[in-house]
């Protein structure tokens, strides 16, 4: 079976009429659609030339978001009076299909899945120049645009839903994407770039990254807010997530060559990844046992191949490829080498086995092997 025309079947099956990707059609906790795993898996519909796929995506944001912008209005009103928002208050990560809020609890308020859907769009434009689309969703960029702006210092949940007590340069990294994608998707569209994003303000983010997220010449996983008198528990022991890489392959914050980004990519290599391929999220990982993730190994191979190791790259792909069911399908992680194996089971019974297939995982699956043909 080819894993590659397989895996835009998986995806293509389980795109809505809405446009929304199902996260995992098996997994019932992940039966929403995340803007975040979404945009990466319209992006990879693009890169392999499903755009009308990637389209209704991205109109299905608009939707959702239109559906909520007086949220977002009350939001930015209490923020100017000076009040502090309630859990609550905030966009939420996950939607249902039809773009309904999701019932039950969740790790709602997360700011990356904002500033990623904002780089997938402008990627997606830069693609097909579909002027007609910037148009239909310009008051649902501009909103999004706003939105990051009043929140990128407040701490949130981190993509992985955990941590809301820090700010992470992995969030701060895809907002400074989405920030600088508003810019150039105003400028698209003739209009006045500094109504949607003030002049500079990404610079400040990304001076502000590299002031507080760096340790010792090293991107860290998370960091408290610079201006609490006490650090929250859990800030003493700076350590890397392999979810770092994407400062640089796709976010842009930090160039290949900086050696702070270099020196990020041999922590992980050195902390995160097996010998025979997988990537696991960050030393101590207990969710299903802190597995190997599908979607990191691919994302490794990514920045591979933009640093010219292509051979490094496709040892990576083939790992992926291996990880593949007898149906095609991509887990979200391996669990041949768990490093909190106590703590699989647990996760089993309260949710049933890992994930299967996860789109986010066939979608970076699927960006691997198209940069590695467009690198030779």
């Amino acid at each position: 079976m080819d894993l590659y025309t397989r895996s835009i079947e998986v995806i293509l099956r389980h795109q809505a009429r809405s446009g929304a990707y199902l996260a995992s059609p098996h997994f019932p906790v992940y039966a929403y659609c995340w803007l975040r795993d979404g945009s990466f898996i319209a992006h990879a519909m693009d890169q392999v030339g499903q755009h009308h796929s990637a389209r209704a995506f991205f109109l299905w944001v608009d939707g959702t978001l239109r559906r909520h912008q007086e949220k977002v209005a009350r939001l930015l009103e209490a923020l100017g009076r000076g009040e502090q928002p309630a859990e609550g208050d905030y966009l939420h990560a996950r939607y249902t299909l039809q773009g309904e809020e999701a019932e039950g609890e969740w790790w709602n308020f997360q700011l990356d899945g904002y500033g990623t859907w904002l780089w997938a769009l402008h990627e997606h434009w830069r693609r097909t120049q579909d002027q007609a689309l910037l148009r239909e969703l310009s008051s649902s960029i501009a909103l999004t645009a706003r939105y990051l702006a009043a929140l990128w210092r407040v701490p949130n949940y981190d993509c992985w839903e955990e941590y809301p007590q820090f700010l992470n340069p992995y969030t701060l990294a895809a907002v400074y994407a989405g920030l600088r994608a508003a810019q150039a998707l105003a400028d698209a569209l003739g209009a006045d770039s500094q109504m949607w994003v003030k002049t500079g303000l990404p610079e400040t983010l990304r001076r502000f990254t590299l002031k507080y997220g760096v340790s010792q010449g090293v991107l860290v996983k998370q960091f408290p807010p610079p201006n609490l008198a006490e650090a929250p528990s859990g800030a003493e022991t700076p350590m890397v997530d392999a979810s770092l890489i994407a400062v640089a392959v796709p976010y842009g914050l930090l160039p290949l060559e900086d050696a702070r980004l270099r020196a990020t990519v041999a922590r992980i290599e050195s902390d995160l990844l097996c010998p025979a391929g997988g990537v696991h999220r960050y030393l101590g990982d207990s969710y299903y046992g802190g597995g190997e993730w599908i979607l990191l190994s691919a994302w490794l191979g990514w920045y591979y191949t933009r640093a010219g190791e292509d051979a490094k790259a496709r040892a990576l792909l083939q790992w992926v490829e291996r990880q593949a069911d007898r149906e095609g399908f991509l887990p979200e992680q391996v669990s041949e080498h768990l490093l909190v194996p106590e703590c699989y089971a647990e996760w089993e019974a309260r949710w049933g086995p890992v994930a299967k297939p996860l789109l986010w995982s066939h979608a970076m699956y699927l960006i691997l092997r198209q940069a590695l043909a467009k690198s030779g």
